[in-house]
């Protein structure tokens, strides 16, 4: 165990932080993604200071391979550019860097400080940029040609004693971004982590804080938590911390006073979760059809006209989804899939007028037509005739 060292205002060293070796955190090298082990060595070569950040050091600590690898630098946005071809800057308020190897996006920041508070924009140091960080365990930097873990607060004897604990002050850490509760929670739910009864109080306290975050944001969110694998185990935890109202209102309102409909929304969720495990293609409105089958099965009349049936469903589900606001075809797909389930066929959807944002109209499937004994006709295209030019005299 070493440590690094810095110096007051009267030039005195102050021990700062930790710094772990191989034997210490016992991280696999093994389980590092080696594109962002190149990164994180091109920075380097380049003369900036850069690290392995956040969830990805918190799983290969406990020994879980990571999905993604996201890095940070003190290298600004436009020098991170021109050391990768691949590249673009993104965001406009928080600009970061996405680095592009085959299909995989690679998330490289620069360090950020406290000078606009704890979600400003303004670039700084390793050591203001650790503080702005939500929770310890999320707060540790790898460096992977050495192999060590610098550590500035503590946040590997937090993971291994599994707890959850705040960096930001707990007076201003929700209130300067409510999002911040559910990571808490979903932290958890998926590494089995504890919350301290104080910290539990006051994500209780200032639950209602989540209803002032962007539908758009909270849609992202949702997005994480069905796409996790975990999704399950979150939402119960969501709904313990009276939290998950603020995601599904019309879902919490339908298990309060039907016991049957959250049995059943959670079994889903379950369904959804291996599905998601086992990693296979997800056809489009996939997803979203496990999240919504429970209460379009309990709304929908199936002895029904199909069509009438399906347009019906498709706006209840639109309203039972808010704030949830998913792509238009993402929902009409998923009803459609439910349909589907039930034996009944439905087309995709067609816009009669090109270029106009008009709402396309959906049509039974090809089997419905042939049932009810419709026939269909082609409608023959008008050849255009071409315009003669006149000859010269």
């Amino acid at each position: 165990m070493r440590y690094r060292y810095s110096t007051d205002k009267n030039g005195r060293p102050v021990k700062k932080a930790i710094v772990y070796t191989a034997d210490e955190h016992q991280i696999k090298s093994s389980d590092v993604d080696i594109e962002a082990v190149r990164i994180v060595a091109r920075l380097k070569q380049a003369g900036h200071e850069t690290y392995i950040v956040g969830g990805a050091v918190r799983d290969l600590i406990v020994g879980k391979k990571p999905k993604d690898f996201d890095i940070v630098t003190s290298a600004s946005p436009s020098q991170i550019k021109r050391l990768f071809r691949n590249s673009r800057i993104i965001g406009r308020r928080f600009r970061l860097v996405h680095v592009y190897v085959g299909e995989t996006i690679y998330e490289v920041a620069t360090f950020r400080s406290l000078k606009d508070g704890h979600t400003g924009n303004t670039f700084g140091t390793i050591e203001e940029d650790v503080l702005r960080r939500d929770f310890t365990l999320n707060a540790l930097f790898y460096e992977p040609k050495e192999q060590i873990v610098v550590d500035y607060v503590g946040g590997l004897k937090d993971i291994r004693a599994r707890i959850i604990r705040p960096i930001i002050p707990l007076s201003v850490i929700f209130k300067d971004d409510p999002v911040r509760m559910l990571r808490a929670v979903k932290y958890a739910a998926t590494t089995g982590f504890k919350i301290p009864l104080w910290l539990s109080w006051k994500i209780k306290q200032q639950a209602h804080l989540l209803d002032t975050v962007s539908a758009s944001r909270r849609t992202e969110e949702l997005f994480k938590i069905l796409n996790s694998g975990h999704s399950r185990l979150i939402v119960e935890k969501l709904l313990h911390f009276s939290l998950y109202q603020y995601l599904q209102p019309e879902a919490v309102h339908f298990m309060e006073i039907q016991r049957q409909f959250k049995e059943n929304y959670l079994r889903s969720l379950s369904e959804l979760d291996q599905f998601v495990k086992n990693g296979k293609e997800q056809a489009s409105g996939e997803v979203i059809s496990y999240f919504i089958r429970d209460y379009l099965n309990s709304i929908v009349d199936w002895k029904k006209e199909p069509l009438e049936a399906y347009r019906s469903a498709l706006t209840a589900c639109r309203t039972y989804v808010l704030p949830m606001n998913p792509p238009r075809i993402e929902l009409e797909n998923a009803v459609r899939l439910l349909f589907r389930e039930h034996g009944i066929g439905i087309k995709k959807a067609r816009t009669f007028e090109k270029g106009r944002n008009k709402e396309a109209i959906p049509e039974p499937a090809a089997e419905e037509v042939r049932n009810s004994g419709e026939q269909k006709t082609k409608k023959r295209r008008r050849r255009k005739k071409k315009r003669e030019t006149p000859k010269e005299p």
